[in-house]
């Protein structure tokens, strides 16, 4: 019997509303400068692989916020900027990243709902994130940390483990007293999120949104709603 749903955080259950491009370009226009674009696409690609979070269990929260600041700093110098490089790159953060611009986090549309079914149906819920420091704070100010008995991210000091490594459920688990197979975890990424929900012995949901994960996970969803119907056979 399924007894709880654990959930990824980022497109899953919230996004970020502002493009990359679009804090870009305003930035530049305030700063009279011209954005290469031809660089753009190298220079996005090597901003996410470097920002994308470090090991949680090499560093510690602050030096990981170092090194994001620092790879903005990189990503703007690619694009060709040769004036004011820490400010655009500070603004840039401001506008941009999940640490310096929580304002812009926007729930799905059917992330409360959902989260409000399931708990009056008597699931215990969980959030399993990789997520660069503790996501209490920025959950509260969603107004959704109430729904959840537990809330876990990857950089918190009582965790330090990211999927897929196993580590980061079994903690969930032990946390809110359930065991493996009376959980199934819902998230966007194939490599964290369904691997690693397998390797912690869990019953993974991808949750594709966009459509471009198709027959990729036998079990997948496009919306949360979906999900009563997976969870109906097992309450």
């Amino acid at each position: 019997m399924i007894k709880a749903v654990f959930f990824d955080f980022y497109k899953t259950l919230c996004v970020w509303g502002r493009p990359l491009e679009a804090s870009l370009q305003k930035i530049a226009e305030r700063y009279q400068f011209e954005i290469d674009w031809e660089r753009y696409a190298a220079a996005r690609q090597n901003l996410y692989a470097d920002a994308s979070g470090s090991d949680p269990t090499q560093h510690s929260v602050l030096g990981t916020m170092q090194e994001i600041v620092e790879s903005y700093y990189e990503f703007i110098r690619a694009l060709g900027v040769q004036e004011h490089v820490e400010q655009v790159t500070w603004e840039l953060l401001q506008s941009e990243h999940s640490l310096f611009a929580a304002n812009n986090a926007t729930l799905y549309d059917d992330a409360v709902p959902m989260l409000q079914h399931l708990r009056d149906a008597g699931f215990k819920l969980a959030i399993v994130s990789n997520w660069d420091t503790p996501l209490d704070p920025l959950t509260e100010r969603l107004g959704i940390a109430h729904y959840f008995d537990a809330i876990v991210a990857s950089h918190d000091a009582r965790v330090k483990s990211a999927k897929p490594d196993p580590h980061i459920f079994h903690y969930t688990l032990a946390t809110i007293g359930v065991s493996a197979e009376e959980v199934v975890h819902v998230g966007d990424t194939y490599e964290a999120d369904i691997i690693g929900a397998k390797n912690a012995g869990i019953r993974p949901i991808l949750i594709d949104r966009d459509g471009t994960q198709a027959g990729k996970w036998e079990e997948t969803i496009q919306s949360l709603p979906e999900l009563v119907e997976f969870l109906s056979g097992d309450a």
